[in-house]
């Protein structure tokens, strides 16, 4: 199995069996990503240094206007896709097998988690995974400590507030929050 057989595998939501090739795949990519995470968290790296072991991590070049502070983990990193003049704050655990989708102008709080994966609720299964992608839009703010979990879509402009665990869809420009996150607020266009 490759990198581009496993994307398909994850980006047609197919389960994932713990006994299977597919674990091996999973151990051997997570141990790269934690090298690489490594590397990035080990010492103090300069912007961009910081793009250069980014990139490493994703396997892509990392448009020049990416901020990051780490620390930083991802237990894949092949499957993290970032857009421009994005910021990305300490802290964040990004469990990208299912693929996340970071849009343009996104900031990205202190300790945020976005989980890509659901263990198989049987018992007997469980250590099986499912898929499901996590998109985030353009100008998004998750605040620090949200939790975003695997099959959901923020919305163009709106905001995660801290703390918040977003386990469903967020519309377009507005204001999340709680456990579970609920919509208490629109951003008006005059904002």
């Amino acid at each position: 199995m490759d990198v581009r057989q496993y994307n398909e595998m994850t980006a047609k939501g197919l389960p994932l069996d713990a006994s299977s090739q597919v674990q091996k795949f999973m151990d051997d990519a997570a141990a790269k990503a934690q090298a690489v995470t490594a590397k990035i968290n080990g010492a103090y790296h300069t912007q961009e240094e910081l793009r250069e072991l980014v990139s490493e991590l994703v396997g892509y070049e990392v448009d020049e206007t990416f901020r990051l502070f780490p620390p930083i983990y991802s237990d894949y990193g092949k499957n993290l896709h970032i857009g421009k003049n994005v910021f990305i704050n300490s802290g964040c655990c990004f469990q990208d097998q299912g693929g996340i989708f970071i849009g343009d102008g996104c900031l990205i709080g202190h300790q945020v988690v976005i989980a890509t994966l659901n263990h198989d609720l049987n018992p007997d299964t469980r250590a099986s995974m499912t898929p499901k992608k996590v998109t985030i839009g353009k100008s998004v703010w998750v605040g620090s400590h949200a939790t975003i979990l695997p099959g959901v879509n923020i919305g163009d402009g709106s905001i995660v507030a801290a703390g918040a665990v977003v386990s469903k869809d967020v519309p377009e420009r507005c204001i999340v929050a709680g456990v579970p996150a609920k919509i208490i607020k629109k951003i008006q266009s005059d904002i």
